[in-house]
């Protein structure tokens, strides 16, 4: 028998786990699926904790909940990758492998930055992790008056739309309250505008300025001093907080570095941008966060890459060429406060675009647009999530881009 592991139980790894034994006789391949842990969490959704609008209740299910009957799932923790022996050793035990899946995904690593660590979670915070979340939520319903800062150490990083939700919402939390006035909402950012493409830049931009929110771009951070609460730039260039909002440094797991797997001590895995192969080993694909994909790290590439993925696995098992056919799909609401949002969609080769998606010229969204339509949508994905997205069912959308129902110039 045929022994497939897939490492990492999260969006990428549960999905394509239970998309592929689907396709694969049980007879002929064991699948083997590893992580840390049991808890499963709705990513998205960590978002909306600081804010009040979800409970850490809210976001957190059981890994085992969402795998496949005929996936074996193992709680365990990945300490090394053997490629030429083809075994993953983990904490406990080792498991060999015919063909290896990665979808580790990214952590936060804030001791990277010089001083942050000294007010980590105390006056710096995150809303990447549930724990970031939380502490956030406590540290914002105490905030009445201030310089709210959210600043982004370096480019890439998970979910590039959310650093823009959070400004957004934080523009609407306070306002409800009646204490926007007192409160200055800052965005620091190492690009040189709101986002990566000029035409979404220039409508998220149109936002912020709107929202009487300041940008601070192509900051270049060097270091936090916590304790007279200020960012410095390798510039020297200060910019005093009341609270920080950081997003630090994403890396890739750590046993990846060590075990010479990823491209360099970042942690991602080389990976082809069309194929969802890894490049420097042999039986291997990447999946989600974990990849060098130069698109968004979001579940909508890796929900549309799996598609890819999974249809290249099966044609290279039956020794048939690999399809170059991910484009670099992403599509991604951004809450943009007061029950609204936005929405885009793009690839490799087209920049976010206006017009209507799904289904041209009727919607129901809007794309480079705010409607109450794209919120709920957002809101409504969560049962997308976890009733259909995770469990590898199909869904109504099309892996590749399609530039129906956008306006081009």
């Amino acid at each position: 028998m045929k022994k497939l592991v897939i490492l990492g139980a999260g969006c990428a790894g549960t999905m394509v786990a239970n998309k592929l034994r689907k396709k694969l006789a049980q007879k002929e391949w064991s699948i083997t699926i590893i992580d840390k842990d049991d808890k499963h969490i709705y990513q998205p959704g960590l978002l909306f904790i600081p804010f009040g609008i979800y409970h850490a209740e809210d976001v957190i299910r059981s890994r085992s909940e969402f795998i496949a009957r005929g996936v074996n799932f193992v709680v365990d923790e990945v300490v090394a990758v053997d490629t030429d022996k083809q075994v993953v050793e983990t904490a406990t035990g080792q498991y060999a492998y015919d063909k290896i899946i990665v979808c580790t995904g990214v952590s936060l690593a804030p001791e990277e930055i010089p001083g942050l660590m000294e007010g980590w979670q105390k006056t710096a915070f995150d809303f990447y992790t549930l724990e970031g979340a939380v502490n956030l939520s406590r540290a914002l319903r105490k905030f009445r008056s201030g310089k709210l800062v959210l600043n982004i150490a370096e480019f890439p990083f998970k979910c590039p739309v959310a650093p823009l939700e959070f400004v957004y919402l934080a523009d609407a939390y306070f306002t409800e309250r009646g204490l926007r006035d007192d409160v200055d909402i800052r965005l620091v950012t190492p690009l040189p505008g709101a986002f990566t493409k000029p035409k979404a830049s220039a409508f998220f931009s149109q936002l912020i300025e709107q929202k009487n929110i300041h940008v601070t771009a192509s900051y270049d951070l060097a270091e936090v001093d916590c304790t007279n609460k200020k960012i410095i730039s390798a510039s020297g260039e200060e910019i005093d907080f009341d609270l920080l909002v950081s997003i630090p440094p994403n890396v890739g797991a750590r046993f990846l570095v060590k075990s010479g797997v990823a491209m360099d001590e970042i942690g991602y895995v080389k990976t082809n941008n069309h194929t969802l192969k890894a490049e420097q080993h042999e039986n291997m694909f990447v999946l989600g966060d974990t990849t060098t994909l130069p698109t968004s790290k979001a579940g909508s590439v890796a929900h549309f890459s799996a598609e890819v993925m999974v249809e290249n696995f099966l044609r290279e098992i039956e020794g048939e060429p690999l399809r170059e056919d991910f484009d670099g799909h992403a599509n991604c609401f951004i809450e943009t406060g007061f029950d609204k949002a936005a929405l885009i969609d793009f690839n490799y080769d087209y920049e976010p675009l206006p017009g209507k998606f799904p289904l041209p010229g009727l919607g129901p969204f809007s794309l480079l647009g705010e409607s109450k339509a794209n919120h709920w949508g957002k809101m409504m994905f969560k049962w997308v999530y976890w009733n259909k997205l995770v469990s590898g069912e199909e869904l109504p959308l099309e892996a590749q881009m399609s530039l129906a129902g956008k306006v081009q110039d």
